[in-house]
């Protein structure tokens, strides 16, 4: 699916992966909640624990929203479970290792880190509505301070 396809108003492309926790999470299992899936680069890295932490901080004003909180990386779920553990994410954490999700969503781009261009993740964001459309989109996402941001978006939705 192409980036232009995963904006508001659209159906989000939907999924089953396996979690940190050892269950198997589908978008569609979810539907008549608020879900926020958020894509991060890599485990137990700044950005990373940062935007974790701060998921973490505000997740009872996420739950009295009535709204799920989903992290995604293509990392494994042995690095997802001591991620998880180490900073005590009350949330799953998905791995994508085939990234057939990262390309329906699109948050797969070339990056250059010291010359190096390899492809990673771009932090990226959705939310979807209770009836499981695309509600809010963020691409290029600054960890620090998301969270918040997000917990506004999704209590304006009904």
């Amino acid at each position: 699916m192409s980036e232009d396809l995963v904006i508001p108003g659209h159906p989000a492309p939907d999924f089953r992966l396996p979690a940190h926790d050892g269950r198997q999470i589908a978008l569609a299992d979810l539907r008549g909640k608020k879900v926020i899936l958020y894509f991060y680069p890599k485990d137990d890295t700044p950005g990373c624990t940062t935007e974790g932490q701060e998921f973490t901080a505000l997740y009872p004003q996420f739950q009295a929203a009535d709204t799920e909180i989903l992290g995604l990386s293509r990392d494994s779920l042995a690095a997802h479970e001591r991620f998880a553990a180490k900073y005590h994410f009350p949330f799953p954490l998905l791995s994508d290792s085939d990234e057939a999700v990262c390309r329906a969503y699109g948050v797969l781009k070339e990056k250059n880190m010291y010359g190096k261009k390899s492809i990673g993740i771009e932090r990226s964001t959705f939310v979807m509505d209770r009836a499981g459309r695309i509600a809010h989109s963020e691409r290029k996402v600054k960890a620090a301070g998301h969270a918040a941001e997000l917990l506004k978006i999704v209590q304006q939705i009904p």
